[in-house]
């Protein structure tokens, strides 16, 4: 026997709320120089991974099919910006693709440091696709103990 459901408008409407925030992220996200002559766009996101080692941060970003020369590494105002391209192809044209999932163009990631940091030590290395930063952190003071007066 079947039951029914009772109708929740709501639930209804938050699920629209979130659909229509993903479309105007996905189309007002982007600037007009994101696009190519095309106006399709050319901007694309590296996955990106942090992990604390050393009593420092390794940051790790895949590029495969980013030549080292296309990425600049820096650090301002205690704000790690890794900004590069990945080119596309031109052995094949645009109307010879079946299908397609790769992404390319220009990228931007910015990640907040902690207070302190070196920034004449973070190094950065590039080795089959993967950029990893390492981010020594500033070592942390062991506080004092405040002796209470009676």
């Amino acid at each position: 026997m079947r039951t029914l459901i009772p109708w929740n408008p709501y639930k209804e409407l938050i699920g629209w709320h979130s659909d229509i925030d993903d479309l105007f992220n996905h189309l007002f996200s982007f600037s007009r120089t994101d696009r190519d002559q095309e106006g399709l766009l050319t901007r694309w996101v590296p996955a990106v991974e942090t992990v604390a080692k050393d009593g420092g941060h390794i940051v790790r970003l895949d590029l495969p099919g980013v030549e080292p020369k296309n990425v600049e590494v820096s650090v301002k105002d205690a704000t790690l910006i890794i900004k590069g391209e990945r080119k596309s192809s031109d052995k094949v044209k645009e109307e010879g693709y079946h299908y397609r999932e790769a992404s390319y163009g220009r990228f931007e990631r910015r990640f907040a440091l902690p207070k302190g940091v070196d920034e004449g030590k973070v190094k950065a290395s590039y080795k089959n696709g993967v950029l990893e930063i390492s981010v020594p952190l500033p070592e942390r003071s062991a506080g004092k103990s405040i002796p209470i007066q009676v």
